[in-house]
């Protein structure tokens, strides 16, 4: 399992190196505005890195789906099904190399962000008022009533629940497209047919994990209760993707 996924990252490292230079020019671009005062080049510099954070992570995911499909539909296939592991090793790494990419690219963002922030009141000599700026900030989002605080256990489950969800969007990705592969090939309307499934299955499951957390009030339960469904979706998609390609794909 291991060397799978480090095979699946070394298909990924090109557009996450490109991702992590481009962050680091733009970083040095806030940097200089920052410290000489040149508050345009600040200005475009935070608007370029957040568009970096959330494009950055949307990549990732697709490209994850990507691969799986480039996989089942060139050449390049056999030199993946072909080895001596089961689908679902393969689908499994697929998983868990993505999971590990989202978390590290949202920690590296987050991280970055939080610097940046503190060099900014840090050298205006305000970081009491980032404290409260923030405190207040949040106290305008509420979970079912209930106002969010920001500490370690709700950061945490922010987190959890960012990752989770991010993993069944691609689980549930991964689903149609071997739908797509596997049973609908050389069909017409095929790919449109499964992104209708794909957006179908996203709707059912978030309408399911509605059901089951209206009751909850507590902000970090409905956080966490929301991230474990999104597990257990994820582990139903996984073991049904990778039960079609065993028994119908053909590469």
């Amino acid at each position: 399992m291991l060397k799978l996924i480090k095979y699946e990252l070394r298909k990924t490292w090109s557009t996450k190196a490109i991702l992590l230079a481009v962050t680091a020019v733009v970083e040095i671009a806030y940097l200089i505005g920052l410290y000489a005062n040149k508050e345009e080049t600040m200005g475009v510099s935070v608007f370029l890195l957040m568009l970096l954070a959330f494009g950055g992570v949307l990549v990732i995911g697709l490209e994850s789906i990507l691969t799986l499909h480039r996989d089942m539909n060139t050449k390049q296939s056999y030199m993946l099904f072909m080895t001596p592991n089961s689908c679902y090793k393969i689908l499994g790494a697929k998983i868990l190399e993505c999971g590990l990419s989202i978390l590290l690219t949202g920690a590296f963002f987050f991280a970055l962000g939080v610097l940046d922030i503190t060099l900014l009141f840090a050298k205006e000599g305000q970081l009491s008022a980032l404290w409260n700026s923030i405190q207040q900030f949040l106290s305008n989002f509420s979970v079912n009533g209930h106002a969010l605080e920001i500490n370690v256990r709700t950061m945490s489950a922010v987190a959890f629940v960012l990752l989770t969800s991010w993993i069944s969007l691609v689980s549930t990705a991964y689903l149609a497209d071997v739908i797509s592969a596997a049973l609908l090939n050389g069909k017409k309307y095929n790919g449109f047919i499964s992104f209708l499934f794909f957006l179908l299955l996203s709707w059912l499951s978030s309408r399911f994990a509605g059901m089951l957390t209206r009751s909850i009030q507590d902000s970090f339960t409905l956080m966490m209760v929301y991230g474990l469904i999104d597990l257990a979706v994820s582990a139903v998609m996984y073991v049904i993707t990778a039960n079609i390609m065993e028994r119908k794909l053909s590469v």
